[in-house]
């Protein structure tokens, strides 16, 4: 599979108002294991390689153990390696994603308001819908995984 175009070249303010938003979810409340988690979740469910490899490679650097990073799609059988906030952001970040099927019920929005206040949640639902956008551009024009371009 081959890159159809760069983006990032083709439309540079489109990318740069993305990183913008970026930006903003780093610099929230939010803890950068917590988001980069829910961006390899997002990327899981939406099957983009480029991002799965991104996150991967970045949750590694930051120290979270690969026999975590290996049930992150299978969270809810993972007993205590993820934390209370972990599985609700996680659940969360599934059923924003999954919205064409889900409608976010209100059992989901009352179990994440559970455990995390209004400004997290709406950060939270800002990175899952960054890292959909993402996705969808990775998949889109054919975005190489660093780990093909090393082979």
């Amino acid at each position: 599979m081959s890159k159809r175009l760069d983006y990032t070249q083709i439309a540079p303010a489109g990318v740069k108002a993305l990183g913008g938003v970026y930006g903003y979810v780093m610099h929230s409340d939010l803890s950068p294991i917590l988001v980069d988690l829910v961006y390899l979740r997002v990327s899981q469910i939406n099957n983009c390689a480029y991002c799965l490899d991104m996150h991967t490679r970045d949750l590694l650097q930051k120290g979270v153990k690969v026999e975590k990073l290996a049930l992150v799609q299978a969270w809810r059988e993972a007993g205590h390696l993820f934390d209370d906030r972990e599985r609700a952001a996680l659940a969360w970040a599934e059923s924003v994603t999954l919205v064409a099927q889900t409608g976010v019920p209100d059992a989901s929005y009352e179990a994440a308001r559970a455990v995390f206040n209004e400004r997290e949640l709406v950060d939270l639902t800002i990175a899952i819908s960054l890292m959909n956008t993402y996705n969808r551009m990775a998949i889109s024009f054919r975005n190489t995984p660093q780990a093909v371009m090393e082979q």
